[in-house]
């Protein structure tokens, strides 16, 4: 029989003990991000340190709570979480006042709490619960994937009219889920390839990936369902009417919709070709090669007219618009050397001049400042780091909120590649548990639940570590249990500890 021993016995300590960790480190180097001299006290409550202590007891109080509830608590009551923060969020956009940009929190006196980062346990509860309870166990229907990516919109699109993009970007990562679950994986493929196009197009404008999507197609086809004699006959036709309308100095939008014709009248002859077999096939081909046209003339209207200024600017920053700017500038500079000042271009050319200079000037000031500093930071710790409360990066406030979002920056530059190096250990230590116990599950809801669990954290994980680096862009998510933030650090717990107890109790679940 079950008993409150047995249940304490069958807790994996293991787990908690790599959360203990993670969160000593989190305060240690909370500490060093905000030294203060006149407050040396570690448990000095009126300084951030003191401050996530309390975070971190209250947390450890919320966690034992957790584990003294009976677990079939969260499945019955699962989508009464998930409806209670659903109000939440919608009540947030009414009553909270606009902090950095967004209107995430509820003030009450001094306390702060901020709804988007409670709904990632709600939303994984709830997909758990639905995908636990349907009539295949093994492969889940498209109705499945409508009702699961409807549960998972719900709270990311509250959270994006919040004008938090960066929490909203986290319920991607509950595709993880979905594509352990069953889903094709097809749908991965066709969003990281969705993600690949976006930055090309960025990087080299929609007329060249346009081109290339064009060439590519008409290769596929011809070496699919002819030869190599059509293959050459017709690269080197499409080669020809681009070199010719090239020469001419046509504009490139009238060069891109030229070539956009030309595979569209080649795929549709093709198509109505009866003595050709593979239809079907040509047809995806045709469909796919059409949207990925339409979708790469968007691109540019969405990032300069859909976006927000601070959401260009750091994608700028990831995609290098520092250096492009710089080669501008040379460019400009060297026209106007060799330009007389009475030529008609000269103005022009010493306006854009003095325009891009400016932009160069507000990108150094901006996001891409946060990210050098950072860089540095990490950069200058070298193997063994500069010692606790000895990096000046950190000393001298160089980098912004780097006892939250840059918090990884302050272990670089303190404890060097030997600190960063453990952080990171004990991250993926914790992933690759959190998907051992996952596995082991007896009940699908668990088992649903263990892999939102690892896949919300390592996305968190994924992402602030990146943009620390310049290899992501900075969109202001916490390092879990490491940053600086009672709201975020709660909700953690919540999530993570949710997850033990249902493992605990894994062995009094009927197969």
């Amino acid at each position: 029989m079950r008993n409150e021993n047995n249940i304490w016995y069958n807790i994996d300590w293991t787990t908690i003990i790599l959360y203990l960790l993670l969160m000593l480190i989190g305060w240690i180097n909370i500490y060093a991000a905000v030294y203060d001299e006149s407050h040396q006290s570690i448990f000095d409550f009126t300084q951030r340190y003191g401050k996530q202590l309390i975070w971190i007891v209250s947390a450890l109080f919320l966690a034992t709570v957790i584990l003294l509830i009976d677990s079939s608590f969260y499945t019955t009551f699962a989508y009464v979480i998930y409806g209670i923060v659903i109000l939440m969020l919608i009540g947030v956009l009414f009553t909270a006042s606009e902090v950095k940009g967004a209107k995430s929190w509820f003030s009450i006196g001094g306390f702060a709490l901020q709804p988007s980062e409670f709904s990632k346990f709600a939303t994984a509860l709830a997909l758990a619960k639905y995908l636990g309870n349907r009539s295949s166990q093994r492969m889940i229907t498209f109705k499945d994937q409508v009702i699961s990516a409807a549960i998972i919109a719900l709270p990311a699109l509250f959270i994006l009219l919040q004008n938090d993009t960066g929490s909203t970007l986290v319920y991607t990562a509950f595709i993880l889920v979905l594509y352990r679950e069953g889903i094709s994986g097809n749908i991965l493929l066709l969003g990281f390839l969705t993600v690949i196009v976006f930055i090309v197009t960025l990087l080299f404008g929609p007329f060249s990936i346009g081109v290339m999507t064009v060439f590519l197609a008409i290769a596929f086809v011809t070496l699919t369902y002819h030869g190599l004699k059509e293959f050459f006959i017709a690269e080197s036709a499409a080669g020809v009417l681009l070199w010719i309308a090239s020469y001419f100095n046509l504009p490139q939008k009238y060069l891109f919709f030229t070539a956009l014709a030309l595979v569209m009248i080649y795929f549709f002859v093709h198509l109505f070709n009866n003595k050709l077999n593979y239809r079907k096939e040509k047809r995806w081909v045709a469909f796919i090669v059409m949207t990925v046209l339409l979708f790469i003339t968007s691109i540019d209207y969405v990032f300069y007219n859909v976006l927000k200024d601070h959401q260009r600017t750091r994608i700028s920053v990831l995609l290098g618009e520092e250096d492009k700017i710089k080669s501008q500038i040379k460019d400009l500079q060297m026209r106007l050397d060799t330009l007389p000042t009475t030529d008609a271009n000269y103005t022009y050319y010493k306006q854009t001049l003095a325009e891009q200079k400016q932009s160069l000037k507000d990108l150094q000031k901006g996001a891409l400042w946060n990210v050098k500093q950072s860089l540095i930071a990490i950069g200058s710790g070298g193997f063994s780091g500069k010692g606790f409360l000895k990096g000046t990066q950190t000393k001298f406030n160089f980098v912004p909120e780097q006892s939250t979002d840059f918090i990884f920056c302050t272990v670089g530059e303190e404890w060097g590649f030997i600190g960063t190096f453990i952080v990171i250990i004990l991250y993926v230590m914790l992933f690759l548990r959190l998907i051992f116990l996952a596995e082991r599950q007896r009940s699908t809801f668990s088992r649903i639940y263990g892999y939102s669990v690892a896949s919300i954290l390592f996305f968190h994980f994924f992402i602030n570590i990146g943009m620390t680096i310049g290899l992501a862009p900075v969109i202001g998510i916490p390092l879990p249990f490491i940053s600086y933030g009672g709201s975020s650090l709660w909700a953690f717990t919540i999530l993570l500890f949710i997850f033990i107890k249902l493992d605990s109790e894994r062995l009094f679940v009927l197969r």
